[in-house]
């Protein structure tokens, strides 16, 4: 069974509401198909219901067992309205702000998830991530002990004898560019979920990624990456992290052997964390296409309850991964 099959079979036996805040767009619509045959969770389309149905209809899209909240209609607008005007009046937020707020879907969503109407939210089919992000931090905010949201990719590698068996977490490859070395700290403690979760890897091994092995190059950069270590072991101490590590030190024995003997991780990393976007987003993509590697993502790490953003040139099926994703993490 291949490993999206296991993440739906797990998503189908756990029962959970995903709300999709982006009710008209036509592949969250065909989308409701896949997700309610296989019983991957209870989809809630949010939009007027009238244009919902008749845009399903013209592309005929069955929706039948999804539900549809129109949250300007929704018993509970009200009770959100207040709830955010409570959350945003220090910031400036007045009642009609909030009122007008809560009729933006992305943010009505990220309220039922908040407010546990919903486990867990999936968007951005049409809009940008930061669209999606921003309600999300508002709202929901991020998971205690983790200050910045990350995006990783669960990567699976064909004919692979690495990581778990070809199965890699990178981090962080989609949301932000420069990140501290707390940050880095935190991306790891993060990204040890999602491989348990979601790959189903017994023992996470992470792997702080630099220009440098151990001190083999000096400079400011791999400064970062080794104080990162430092604060990820004294933070997180259930962790199994090592660093800082050039790639073929992380997941190749004998070289992780030769230049970092006596390293618990090293030659042995399946989850391994980039020193800044750059190196994580152009990291998985040359994996992706040299080795014909699976990228599934990107997952986002760090809120305090799941969330999760689409590509905007995501298939119909990517959105049916990413809603069994999001709800197994729920």
């Amino acid at each position: 069974m291949s490993l999206l099959a296991e993440i739906k079979e797990k998503a189908s036996k756990k029962e959970k509401t995903i709300v999709l805040p982006e009710g008209t767009e036509e592949r969250t619509l065909k989308a409701v198909r896949g997700i309610v045959d296989a019983q991957i969770a209870h989809p809630i389309l949010l939009g007027n219901e009238s244009e919902i149905r008749e845009l399903a209809a013209k592309i005929e899209a069955d929706i039948s067992g999804a539900e549809i909240i129109d949250p300007a209609k929704s018993p509970f607008f009200d009770d959100f309205v207040q709830n955010f005007y409570e959350m945003r009046k220090d910031k400036g937020v007045d009642l009609d702000k909030a009122k007008s707020t809560m009729l933006n879907p992305l943010y009505f969503a990220s309220m039922m998830v908040k407010m546990g109407k919903a486990d867990g939210e999936v968007a951005g089919a049409e809009n940008t991530t930061g669209n999606v992000l921003r309600p999300a931090l508002q709202i929901i905010k991020t998971a205690p002990g983790i200050s910045a949201v990350s995006g990783a990719f669960i990567m699976i590698v064909p004919d692979c004898e690495f990581g778990a068996d070809g199965i890699f977490v990178f981090a962080d490859c989609a949301v932000t560019p420069v990140p501290t070395a707390e940050q880095m700290a935190e991306f790891a403690k993060a990204s040890v979920g999602t491989a348990v979760d979601l790959c189903g890897i017994s023992e996470p091994k992470i792997g702080m990624l630099s220009f440098s092995t151990k001190g083999s190059a000096s400079h400011e950069l791999v400064d970062k990456v080794a104080q990162a270590t430092a604060i990820a072991k004294e933070r997180f101490p259930e962790l199994k992290v090592d660093g800082e590590f050039q790639a073929d030190a992380a997941i190749v024995p004998k070289v992780g052997d030769s230049k970092a003997p006596g390293s618990p991780v090293a030659g042995k990393c399946n989850i391994l964390i980039f020193p800044d976007l750059q190196a994580g987003n152009i990291g998985y993509k040359l994996v992706q296409r040299l080795a014909k590697a699976e990228a599934i993502g990107p997952i986002l790490q760090g809120i305090a309850k799941p969330v999760n953003d689409l590509s905007r040139g995501c298939s119909v099926e990517d959105i049916v991964n990413v809603v069994a994703m999001t709800a197994v993490r729920a």
